[in-house]
């Protein structure tokens, strides 16, 4: 065996073994136990850094623990390929999205290849091919004739420069990235897929999934936001129609003293009087200069206009004067809001600052609020007052009964609102998936036909960056026949956001040769639902949530039997140097590039997976890297020097064996033990390696000649600890695994048994307590009985003085740990 371990030459050996075997490749097989594992799939930016390594890394470890224990382990990895980045670059750069990403797949394949991911490459897909996208245009027609995908005005980022839709990562401080022009909001026609349809079930399977990690449940149901209140009218003083609100909180509707519209209001220019117009024009474009997360911040200072027009609270007949108001959003309710400065916090700032009155309804119990000298509004429970029939009813109690008496008023009803709405798809770039839609003055919309599927995107694109979006300019993209009337029609031009691609990639995972369908459902509903999900918690809402959606969408559809993509989920926490989040902008990137080349592959995987726990964030240490290359020599030193013991002996398979023997084998099965609970059930992978190197250390301390004389438990001790290895640092493991006599294949190995008689203590340290108190420790036996610890205890001279001259009531045993004493 070669005296130093060399990660270069042993990591391209088995690298290539692994893919002239194909070692990874699974197929479909009932008479196993399948496990679908799945990482969140990376967008080709060019290169990994160390979240690819970490959230890869742990990944690889289930999917080749699993692959050991005999499982049927589905790992696949694509790539996440449409997208605003490479467009971006292409336009930077003066070259094709296309060739920009798929330079950056052939070199990320490389670097993941390296790293020695055990990944059925067969598998591998990219959202930008036709095969792939082409699939995403069938699913869209047919949720289109489902009534789930539809068009309607919606307001987005408009740069007038560059005639362009901004994504919101592309708007800095109110201006547009590239040409520094001020963004305004503009109302488009865009495509929308009803996920509203889906909020209940949504929200209910959150309350069903208890392999998801509790934070994100509680992100998705934030989101969701479902709430119970009432829909009001509140009719406008000239008489010519109404407002409707949506309002948790009825019980206040007898202090509402305004009323306060979003600037994007349909009516908000209806309700303008022309005196004001110029006033409220003004405000609409300033607000809409606003990125809406400014818009709902905390600190936002609260600034208005008003309309010029009244509306009447139905309950008290108060003339309500109509503003806009910059805090208030189409995207709640009715983007129209009851205003009661008393009791909400953000109409009591606006109701200070415009000099609009305060009515207080609800007073806290045995105190009077005076709204002259009120400092803040009073937003909990409490007693109404000045509200009618309801005076002196508790709060709580009162809402139910004001949502009663306005459902028999007729002036309003109870109703369920989410703050979910639909999702919006349409993006006004070129690289994306082609939304199959043509468009026809006589025949209105018209789907493109399933026969003539797909619609390519066309490669032969120029990119400025300004006017628009490319795709129009390309005549025989854009210039077609209508497929009803055959007349002149042009074809839509917005593509699909790419959060559509990654909303169904898994199940494309499970037939992606299949090309007569999305997917092969006899193959999906095999492999699905995905066992264990790995990804970043930035994904904890928009991805899942779509993802979840998606599902349920295909379900619908017939493609599929499940209701839910993910059964366990794993969010990774990040990688952290310096204080800060690894990026190239704070200047603090380690290259794994530069760490394979040093240390290899396996130190990047161990050091990543032992710094700690996979859930928590990671703090870069090169002293930590140093330390797990340096383990790792430790293991090959040890190893190589045991090799000529071990030589023609088998491993210990039962007999004959001398307590050193005894020892041994009660370190390793211990270990074994710990090894299998923290990884196989836990993910405790950083204890899982912390033990391994307590082993190790422990081999290291028994003697040369007792390792001699117990050549078959030192040979089994090896072998444990190369197979407990093989997950975390594979190469590594499949070298030493092979000098140890064995083929090549160490995942078809199988895990190591434990043996529970063998990790048994010969003694045990049993804590001592007297009426519930510590009062000593006793060291026993390991097949000491009841009466022999409570003889020891009671030996103990602690122990007596606690108990001389009482009487012992009860004595409570657990088996090898404590013993509790009662004594009156």
């Amino acid at each position: 065996m070669e005296e130093r371990y060399v990660p270069k030459e042993v990591e391209a050996k088995w690298q290539e073994y692994w893919e002239s075997n194909r070692s990874f490749k699974v197929t479909e097989d009932p008479g196993k136990q399948k496990y679908y594992l799945l990482e969140m799939f990376p967008y080709p930016s060019g290169r990994i850094h160390m979240g690819h390594v970490r959230n890869y890394s742990i990944g690889d470890v289930v999917a080749r623990y699993k692959r050991m224990q005999g499982l049927n382990v589905l790992h696949p990895m694509g790539w996440d390929a449409f997208g605003m980045p490479a467009e971006n670059a292409a336009i930077q750069n003066k070259s094709h999205p296309a060739k920009w990403t798929y330079e950056n797949i052939s070199y990320m394949r490389n670097q993941l290849k390296r790293m020695g991911f055990s990944y059925d490459w067969d598998r591998e897909l990219a959202t930008c091919d036709l095969s792939y996208y082409r699939w995403e245009q069938l699913v869209f027609l047919q949720m289109y004739r489902k009534g789930i995908a539809y068009k309607k005005s919606s307001y987005v980022n408009w740069c007038p420069k560059c005639e362009t839709v901004l994504a919101n990562e592309q708007v800095e401080d109110g201006c547009c990235w590239r040409c520094d022009n001020e963004v305004k909001q503009k109302e488009l026609e865009q495509w929308f897929f009803r996920i509203t349809d889906y909020a209940e079930e949504l929200l209910d399977w959150t309350n069903r999934m208890p392999g998801w990690p509790e934070r994100v449940l509680t992100m998705q149901r934030n989101w969701i936001g479902k709430s119970y209140g009432c829909e009001i009218d509140f009719p406008l003083e000239n008489g010519n129609g109404s407002i409707k609100v949506f309002t948790t909180r009825q019980d206040t509707l007898f202090g509402a003293t305004f009323m306060s519209l979003a600037p994007e209001h349909p009516q908000a220019l209806a309700l303008t009087t022309a005196d004001r117009l110029p006033e409220v024009q003004a405000f609409i474009e300033k607000v809409q200069k606003t990125e809406k997360a400014k818009r709902t911040a905390d600190d936002l200072e609260k600034e208005g206009v008003f309309t010029g027009s009244y509306c009447l609270n139905p309950v008290t007949g108060r003339k309500m004067p109509v503003y806009l108001a910059n805090f208030v959003l189409t995207d709640y309710g009715t983007g129209a809001v009851m205003a009661v400065p008393t009791h909400d916090q953000r109409d009591f700032e606006f109701a200070r600052k415009y000099d609009l009155p305060l009515q207080v309804v609800i007073q806290p119990e045995g105190e009077v609020l005076d709204p002259t000298t009120m400092t803040e509004a009073f937003v909990a429970e409490g007693i109404m007052t000045n509200s009618g029939q309801f005076d002196g009813l508790p709060s709580n109690q009162a809402k139910q009964l004001i949502a009663d008496f306005l459902e028999k008023q007729g002036i309003g009803k109870k109703t369920v609102n989410f703050r979910l709405r639909d999702w919006g798809i349409s993006r006004q770039r070129y690289w994306g998936n082609p939304i199959p839609i043509i468009y026809c003055d006589t025949c209105g919309v018209v789907p493109v036909p399933e026969k003539d599927l797909p619609v390519v995107l066309p490669m032969d694109v120029a990119f400025t960056g300004e006017g628009g979006n490319p795709l129009a300019k390309v005549e025989e993209f854009f210039n077609v026949s209508c497929p009803t009337c055959g007349g002149q029609a042009r074809r839509e031009t917005d593509t699909m956001d790419t959060f559509v691609e990654s909303s169904w990639y898994f199940l494309r995972y499970c037939s992606p040769d299949v090309e007569t369908s999305p997917l092969d459902r006899q193959r999906a509903e095999y492999w699905m639902s995905v066992d264990q999900y790995i990804g970043g918690i930035e994904h904890a809402v928009l991805h899942l949530l779509y993802a979840r959606f998606f599902t349920k969408v295909m379900r619908d559809l017939g493609y599929v039997a499940i209701d839910e993509p993910f059964v366990n989920l794993l969010t990774q926490g990040m990688v952290i140097k310096d204080g800060a989040k690894m990026s190239k902008s704070k200047g603090n990137v380690v290259d794994p590039n530069a760490l394979i080349e040093r240390y290899g592959a396996d130190t990047a995987r161990l050091f990543s997976l032992f710094a700690a726990p996979p859930e928590k964030d990671l703090d870069w240490s090169d002293q930590g890297v140093d330390g797990s290359y340096r383990f790792l020599n430790r293991v090959w030193k040890f190893v190589r020097e045991c090799l000529p013991l071990v030589e023609g002996v088998e491993a210990f398979a039962g007999g004959p064996i001398t307590e050193e023997g005894k020892t041994l084998r009660r370190v390793v099965h211990k270990t074994i033990r710990k090894v299998t609970d923290d990884v196989g059930e836990r993910f405790h992978f950083n204890t899982a390696i912390a033990a391994i190197m307590e082993l190790v250390n422990s081999l290291y301390g028994f003697e040369q000649k007792n390792l001699r004389e117990n050549a078959p438990v030192l040979r089994e001790a090896l072998e444990s600890v190369v197979l407990m290895l093989a997950p975390f640092v594979p190469h590594f493991s499949e070298e030493l695994w092979e000098k140890l006599g064995h083929a090549g294949g160490i995942d078809r190995r199988g895990w190591p048994g434990f043996d529970p008689a063998a990790a048994v203590e010969e003694e045990l340290l049993v804590v001592v307590q007297v009426n519930g108190k510590l009062r000593g420790r006793v060291i026993v036996s390991a097949s000491a009985t009841e009466d022999d610890v409570r003889k020891a205890a009671l030996a103990d001279d602690k122990v007596s003085s606690f108990v001389a001259g009482k009487e012992l009531k009860k004595v409570i045993y657990v088996p090898g740990k404590l013993l509790n004493i009662v004594a009156a």
